[in-house]
């Protein structure tokens, strides 16, 4: 059971209390609704450097299964979950979290029936934001159930038909400046504007972003993201080599507004939904 603190005080189960939000239905028309998720711990650290692994990754002592099913939850509400070429180069290399939710088993066959229910595809698409384009084969060839599309201000010809060949849709900043009339000789980029307009224009209706504090910072910058879900574990990693939940200078402080927060006593954590003030 899960004790809710705000707005009411209430108990009640963990598995549900995310998929009532209906997340895939709070877009006005024409528009998205794009959210996010992280889980940090008690001196913010949303990811250490392994060694190991020679990358960021979740440290393993505030990863659990409690918040993992919640995440299930979000992604089970997403037309279209928003990621990074990392993830992808992480997949390929078997060192990936897991395999892009929604995820199979008995554990989560509720979130897909859920799905079905409400009338969405099985599985969310994906959306990457990639100026590399270093997204390999091998990964995309593990999520050929759904749509993968690739935003980029990468001008690589080769690289974007090695892509759309092997089924993605690649979308460059560079023929949306031409399409729209700008000046394609600027410096162009990846920018919260162009995800967001770029998933309106595809008719996405809620989109989940589970990239790093670099795509969510880029979002940000545009006050494109709508909402944060933020797992916090009471626990002190410490450590020199750590990634934040924003990693990079914001033109301003971003002002946050607590819309609901739940202490989980079984895993020493707290679930807390915020909305991003503008």
């Amino acid at each position: 059971m899960l004790k809710q603190l705000f707005p009411i005080q209430q108990e009640l189960p963990l598995q549900g209390v995310y998929l009532a939000l209906n997340l895939h239905q709070q877009a006005q028309q024409g528009d998205v609704f794009i959210y996010a998720n992280y889980i940090v711990s008690l001196d913010g650290r949303i990811a250490l450097f392994d060694e190991v692994m020679g990358e960021y990754a979740v440290p393993k002592s505030i990863a659990n299964g409690r918040d993992w099913r919640l995440y299930q939850e979000l992604a089970g509400q997403a037309d279209v979950m928003l990621t990074s070429a990392r993830y992808f180069r992480q997949l390929a290399e078997d060192k990936a979290q897991d395999l892009l939710p929604v995820g199979s088993g008995e554990k989560y066959a509720d979130i897909k029936a859920w799905r079905e229910k409400q009338g969405l595809k099985a599985q969310p698409d994906v959306m990457v934001l990639s100026n590399s384009l270093n997204i390999p084969l091998k990964a995309l060839a593990k999520v050929q159930d759904r749509q993968v599309i690739v935003l980029t201000s990468s001008q690589d010809k080769s690289k974007i038909e090695t892509l759309e060949n092997a089924g993605a849709q690649v979308i460059s900043v560079m023929s949306s400046a031409i399409e729209t009339s700008r000046d394609p000789s600027t410096s162009l980029r990846v920018t919260g504007g162009f995800v967001r307009q770029s998933l309106i224009d595809l008719k996405y209706r809620s989109a989940y972003l589970i990239a790093g504090p670099q795509v969510h910072s880029t979002l940000m910058a545009d006050s494109c993201v709508d909402e944060l879900f933020l797992t916090t574990h009471f626990t002190l990693l410490g450590g020199t080599k750590v990634s934040g939940l924003v990693d990079v200078d914001l033109p301003q402080a971003q002002s946050m507004k607590l819309l609901s927060a739940y202490l989980d006593t079984q895993d020493n954590q707290m679930f807390q939904r915020f909305s991003y003030v503008g």
